[in-house]
């Protein structure tokens, strides 16, 4: 692709957020910034959590990693179904009963001080890294695309990344996010129908009959996995799409800000039924995408990347016509911001009421000053992150993502857990020492597992047993009365 083409069709798409983030942060209080007013409307949350859900990674990750494991992904999709369900009907009543601007607040109410801290500080951890590495990935793609061939380093084209989303979020927060985020999603799931069709119309695939037809005849296309010892067992990977829903969505301060911005529990409910439908549908359009993919590669005889996660951008830059080019780097680039700006709010927003205490500790005429530096003290760390991870990882991004999810958000699995289903107090001040030593534990039970299990290979669901060891844990040091 052209790479002033490239430039063009960037710059365009920034422009339009920085509109809306103009017309979204005027009149704006300091209250604005963590809660929009509770004034969102429920269908464009429900809408624009699809681009945060599924960010860059969902983008480019999944229809590669087809070609190691198959549709058996979609196998965590339908867990997620199940998970989502358990948020509405569990978690937004508590939230909405208790009026919460930080979920983590509630930790201090059921359990105590070092309980609160616990949580958020592994809220910042799992946020920090899960959302660096998504836009690591998409960051990777327009240095391919853009910035190699202008002979800028991948440091600076990282840098200019995340400066343009802290320019369009540092004023309005998530009151401008969930409009960026409805609008980033539209163009993510233009590109993915767009791609779909002129892939398949280059494939001779006429009319939506003979396009499904040729997806399920291929034996990629495989969803269900029913060895009990592989890692993508159906029974394994269902549990861990529930239990991954609701700590990476439930017990995530970044998407749950969102639904609390929502008029009412009523709204927020809607939001999430509606979300998840949609997610489902848009899941198995990205693996679909990934079968065409595979497809193009056979028949133009052209040498797969050995990175799975490189193939989508491959083809589209180098070998589809101009304009699906163009299509993919609007949808991954609408992809990567719609799930990088609401977590630069969110760190923000947890840092400056779980941490900071600001409501309590500053008056309102700093309050703004303290959000601010905060907000671009995030920006500069996931910068580094990003950095860091470019040096590190070797494997798909999508499995990076939920591996580094079962290790971190078992700690808030395990504590919100204890918390709804049992009426124990906990020993506070061992919660921390706790909610290290368990993910400790999981990390080694999952390494020898083979040996200590018959033959049992852990996958995602490594968070269940990091949740269950917190849990267990909790019950061990909880308070007699």
């Amino acid at each position: 692709m052209d790479s002033k083409l490239v430039l063009i069709v960037i710059t365009s798409y920034f422009a339009l957020l920085f509109l809306i983030s103009w017309f979204t942060s005027r009149k704006v209080s300091s209250e604005t910034f963590f809660t929009g007013d509770r004034q969102s409307p429920w269908f464009l949350v429900a809408f624009g959590m699809i681009g945060a859900s599924l960010s860059g990674v969902t983008f480019v990750s999944v229809p590669g990693e087809i070609g190691n494991t198959q549709f058996h992904y979609f196998q965590v999709v339908l867990g997620y179904t199940l998970g989502y369900f358990t948020i509405a009907k569990v978690l937004l009543p508590l939230y909405y009963r208790l009026n919460l601007v930080s979920i983590y607040s509630y930790l201090e109410d059921r359990f105590g001080f070092w309980s609160y801290k616990t949580g958020a500080f592994f809220f910042i951890l799992s946020r920090t890294l899960g959302s660096s590495i998504r836009v690591f990935l998409v960051a990777g793609v327009l240095q391919l695309i853009l910035f190699d061939s202008w002979g800028i380093p991948f440091w600076v084209s990282v840098l200019i990344t995340v400066s343009l989303i802290w320019l369009y979020t540092h004023r309005g927060g998530i009151k401008t996010v969930v409009w960026t985020d409805t609008l980033q999603t539209l163009f993510m799931l233009l590109a993915v129908v767009v791609s779909i069709y002129l892939v398949a119309k280059d494939l001779g695939i006429l009319g939506v009959s003979e396009l499904v037809s040729n997806i399920v005849a291929d034996p990629r296309s495989e969803i269900f996995n029913w060895d009990w010892q592989s890692g993508t067992n159906f029974f394994k990977q269902f549990a861990s799409g529930a239990f991954i829903t609701i700590v990476m969505t439930g017990l995530d301060q970044d998407m749950m800000q969102k639904n609390l911005t929502c008029r009412n529990i009523g709204d927020a409910q809607k939001n999430m039924f509606w979300f998840t439908v949609i997610l489902v549908f848009v899941n198995l359009l990205f693996l679909s995408l990934g079968v065409l993919l595979y497809q193009y590669a056979e028949i133009k005889g052209l040498t797969v990347p050995a990175r799975t996660d490189d193939l989508y951008p491959f083809l589209a830059t180098q070998h589809f016509t101009a304009f699906a080019g163009i299509i993919f780097v609007l949808g991954i680039t609408a992809a990567a911001y719609s799930s990088a700006d609401s977590t630069l709010t969110a760190l923000t927003t947890s840092f400056c009421f779980d941490f900071l205490e600001i409501e309590k500790k500053y008056p309102k005429e700093k309050q703004v000053a303290v959000r601010k530096t905060v907000h671009l003290g995030f920006t500069f760390l996931m910068f580094f992150v990003i950095l860091l991870f470019r040096w590190i990882n070797d494997q798909s991004v999508i499995n990076a993502v939920f591996i580094i999810a079962g290790y971190t958000y078992g700690p808030l699995l395990g504590l919100y857990s204890f918390g709804l289903f049992t009426k124990w107090k906990v020993k506070d001040k061992v919660v921390p020492y706790l909610a290290i030593a368990a993910p400790v534990l999981a990390f080694v039970i999952s390494k020898n597992s083979e040996k200590l299990l018959w033959g049992y290979k852990f996958g995602f669901e490594v968070l269940i047993l990091n949740g269950l060891l917190m849990f267990l844990g909790l019950y061990l040091f909880r308070q007699k009365n």
